[in-house]
């Protein structure tokens, strides 16, 4: 990982392996602020974005477990607002060109982003973008509640269930914990997941006397080119102040900071012999792949994404592609934009984590190769 920091690419990695329990790799190397010439250490802070769909996808299989949701209940029962669905018709240039939705969204539907909902993040140009951005559905600064609010008004971009899309639906989920459990979101996290585990610097802001650990953030002066070696530092990405102060959204999506400690902490609940928060069945269930045989899934501007499935908050392994290794069939796997990996192999027992500041480095050239090495190490 060293290279990565040699040669510009990324500021600096932090990375972990588990072997069952046991913690058999810790590295730090770089810079967590190149700037001021800080060193990365393990006690640094990372936003951590889209690793935040895991704990709520954990949330809602406690839900599930306690008997206050089903999976494949109609999230209309408690979001009404997203009951009755207009879906935009193939090729609409404008927002009212839809029909009705064939069927409504289901809880599983929302946790393997067959829902119908779109996310006005990766999809430039599109008719759903151009609605999202301009009815402000990523606004931080509106509640979940609004949020709901928001996509009341807005068509699917298909039919739910027909199709994978990476989607904003995990913010709607932790909505729905809300509406289900009676806590606002992130009181539910802290009481159920992150106190729990042990998991004590993961939160929605940072509070002032640990701003000194929060690592800098950083692009590439070509955001679409991954190895661009030119970085510059974000100060206001995604807003002035982001992860600083506190703000209305609990983006279940992509709202906590966390660091190495707590994701190994994270990552040992999924292992066995470790201390879960959710029943073995459970567990079990989000790392199987939910897709219909044939399915895969595809992002705009990257295209396929060959021989991943996706389970109940992140994706599974069914082949191993060109950038996997050979044996990580059957792995789950997911991470932030910012290159905050995470993988999990239930058939090896193994575990990794990657932890960066990069934007658009999810799914980067350095995790694969970190991960074919990690295997190799390991004998698997």
């Amino acid at each position: 990982m060293q290279s990565y920091v040699d040669r510009k690419i990324l500021s600096g990695v932090s990375s972990a392996i588990l072997s069952g329990q046991d913690l058999v790799h810790f590295h730090a190397a770089g810079w967590a602020d190149i700037e001021n010439q800080i060193p990365l250490r393990h006690d640094h802070l990372f936003r951590v974005f889209s690793n935040t769909k895991l704990l709520t996808s954990m949330a809602i299989m406690q839900l599930i477990e306690q008997g206050k949701l089903g999976l494949d209940d109609a999230v209309e029962i408690y979001l009404p607002q997203l009951g009755k669905r207009q879906v935009l018709i193939p090729g609409a240039t404008d927002i009212n060109q839809t029909e009705t939705a064939r069927s409504a969204i289901t809880v599983r539907q929302l946790l393997t982003h067959t829902s119908g909902l779109s996310y006005g993040l990766l999809d430039h140009g599109s008719t759903i973008y151009k609605a999202y951005i301009e009815r402000k559905v990523l606004n931080a600064f509106e509640p979940l509640s609004e949020l709901i609010n928001v996509l009341e008004d807005l068509p699917l971009s298909f039919h739910p269930g027909e199709r994978w899309e990476y989607s904003i639906a995990t913010d709607v989920l932790s909505r729905l914990v809300e509406v289900v459990s009676g806590d606002n979101f992130d009181v539910y996290l802290h009481a159920h997941i992150l106190s729990p585990l042990g998991m004590n610097d993961t939160s929605f802001w940072v509070p002032p006397h640990k701003h000194e650990r929060l690592a800098a953030y950083y692009a590439g002066t070509d955001t679409m080119n991954v190895l661009n070696r030119d970085l510059k530092r974000l100060e206001k990405s995604p807003y002035p102040d982001a992860f600083l102060k506190p703000i209305p959204r609990f983006s279940g999506g992509g709202g906590l900071v966390s660091s190495m400690h707590d994701m190994l902490m994270l990552m040992r609940s999924f292992l066995p012999g470790g201390h879960a928060v959710l029943k073995p069945e459970s567990i079990q269930s989000m790392m199987q792949n939910h897709l219909p045989a044939g399915w895969g899934i595809a992002f705009p501007g990257v295209g396929d994404v060959p021989g991943k499935g996706f389970g109940l908050g992140g994706a599974v392994t069914l082949r191993p592609g060109e950038n996997d290794p050979a044996g990580a069939e059957g792995e789950f796997e997911w991470g932030g934009m910012a290159g905050t990996h995470w993988w999990i192999s239930p058939r090896h027992n193994i575990a990794g984590l990657l932890m960066t500041q990069r934007q658009m480095a999810f799914w980067h050239p350095y995790s694969f190769e970190f991960k074919k090495l990690a295997y190799a190490a390991m004998g698997k």
